[in-house]
């Protein structure tokens, strides 16, 4: 044991909760955690399924890529992961997963339309999604570009505000302050995903909601006004 066992714990547990919730199949998807001073982070090693997935397994990565801990090659996406740990350095957590219905809008390469009052409870505007990734982008390093075409996607968003994103042609990543609320924003990015492919396969010509029920659900649990839940 060391003394980095209680992140590769929680590192771990959210690696499960994704299998657990049905966003992660067979060795599909990976979390990952940044530690407080934000020199490492814990995340699942590549090609490892769920259901032989251990504690110790998880790697411990340096900012500059090197390993600093775990006998196992890291995720394949771990510069990704780096990538949004630079440069939102509000967000502990990260999350890509191929669940069905994101995937579905991701390959779509279209966003997820805000649709109903679930949608706006977590998130005012679509879900992005971003450009298709150029030939010479894949060429080079690739999931580093992957990385840069989320921030190119963000340019004029807030990543506070909106906690995750379809990368077009692949798939999603959500992120948030702890990793355990990036595995959240994860499953609810499916929800989303899910409702607003049955909703247009009901109505094609259905419309956005409109702006005042969109304002009134975020900003009844966000911001200085917020009323809902405890406190």
């Amino acid at each position: 044991m060391t003394g980095y066992q209680e992140m590769k714990e929680r590192v771990w547990q959210a690696n499960m909760e994704l299998s657990r919730q049905g966003l992660a199949k067979h060795n599909f998807g990976n979390a990952s955690q940044i530690d407080e001073r934000r020199e490492f982070i814990a995340i699942k090693p590549s090609g490892v399924p769920y259901t032989v997935l251990k504690p110790e397994n998880i790697v411990l990565v340096r900012l500059d890529g090197s390993i600093m801990e775990g006998e196992l090659r890291p995720s394949s996406d771990t510069k990704t992961h780096l990538m949004l740990y630079k440069n939102f350095p509000d967000i502990g957590g990260v999350v890509h997963t191929h669940s069905t219905y994101a995937v579905a809008w991701a390959q779509a390469r279209r966003p997820i339309p805000i649709l109903g009052t679930t949608h706006a409870d977590h998130l005012n505007l679509d879900v992005p999604c971003t450009e298709v990734m150029s030939d010479e982008m894949i060429r080079g390093d690739y999931e580093e570009e992957t990385g840069h075409q989320i921030l190119n996607c963000f340019k004029n968003l807030s990543y506070n505000d909106i906690q995750m994103v379809l990368v077009a042609g692949h798939g999603p990543f959500t992120w948030g302050p702890t990793v355990e609320k990036a595995v959240y924003n994860s499953a609810v990015l499916e929800e989303l995903a899910q409702m607003a492919y049955l909703t247009c396969q009901i109505n094609p010509q259905v419309p956005r909601l409109e702006k005042a029920l969109v304002r009134k659900h975020y900003e009844r649990k966000h911001g200085p006004n917020a009323y809902y839940g405890q406190k």
